[in-house]
């Protein structure tokens, strides 16, 4: 699992989105970004979490957040995510997953027994220096965005 904290300088990245989009952390230089990462796109859990950032998205931006999702699945797969729920930001579809490994979010997981490699769901927000200012390992899916303003007081 991941061994960033916050006070550490965010890992740098550049990954293409579901439309073949460049996205870095340059991009975002100045201002604050929630970076999180989900396992799989169009799943229970992640529909959830991403339907609840969604919807306060808004309420996100007036606190000055800009919102980037990064999984290991294809821009296709993204892209049908994406507008199957109208998601008002960007997917990264990070199949070689040098982001998710960048960020240290892939690893051992179990799930009913079984244990496999996959993508542990993490959101790391990210101050206008590139400094991680909150790190949430226990994601609460449908209720995430709130998790995130309030770890930001």
């Amino acid at each position: 699992m991941t061994t960033l904290q916050v006070g550490d300088k965010a890992p740098n990245f550049s990954a293409l989105d579901q439309d073949g989009n460049s996205h870095s952390l340059q991009d975002f230089s100045g201002k604050k970004l929630i970076v999180f990462f989900y396992p799989k796109a169009s799943t229970p859990g992640c529909t959830a979490e991403a339907c609840n950032l969604s919807d306060n998205y808004s309420e996100l931006q007036k606190q000055g957040y800009e919102i980037l999702g990064v999984s290991a699945d294809s821009a296709k797969r993204q892209s049908n995510f994406k507008n199957k729920y109208e998601f008002p930001y960007p997917l990264l579809a990070d199949e070689d997953k040098s982001v998710i490994e960048g960020f240290g979010v892939w690893g051992p997981k179990k799930f009913m027994g079984k244990e496999y490699d996959g993508i542990h769901r993490t959101t790391f927000v990210i101050n206008e220096k590139g400094i991680i200012s909150q790190v949430i390992k226990k994601v609460k899916t449908k209720d995430h965005a709130a998790q995130i303003l309030e770890g930001a007081s």
